[in-house]
């Protein structure tokens, strides 16, 4: 089984950047597709991307569009999450998932890493 591990969070100034990785253990990762959500204080889990199998095929909420690009490596178990022009309202704990498809909701997603926090200071 997949664990996953996120990292790369911290905080930044509005208009900044930072790249999220994902990295898995197991030799399963190209198996599974994956995606990033973020969860804000005293909000819900939000979709933020997620990618395929194999990288062909990208999806973004609204909110992101333009700003983040995730892509996987799946010779390094890695996903990662490039956040370009940041503002305040990303500012949340951003979680990697794995699951059986690159679907826009969380229960649909198998496993789960610990998350990272990130912070935009306007």
């Amino acid at each position: 089984q997949v664990q996953l591990v996120e990292s790369g969070g911290g905080s930044v100034q509005a208009g900044g950047s930072l790249r999220l990785s994902c990295a898995a253990s197991g030799r399963t990762f190209r198996n599974y597709h994956m995606g990033w959500f973020r969860q804000a204080p005293g909000k819900g889990r939000e979709f933020v991307a997620a990618i395929s199998l194999y990288g062909d095929n990208t999806f973004y909420a609204d909110s992101v569009k333009g700003r983040f690009t995730v892509s996987r490596d799946n010779a390094k178990n890695t996903m990662y999450l490039q956040m370009n022009s940041l503002k305040p309202e990303d500012t949340a704990v951003y979680y990697c998932a794995a699951g059986s498809g690159p679907y826009f909701y969380s229960t649909e997603y198998d496993l789960w890493g610990q998350g990272t926090q990130v912070t935009v200071s306007s």
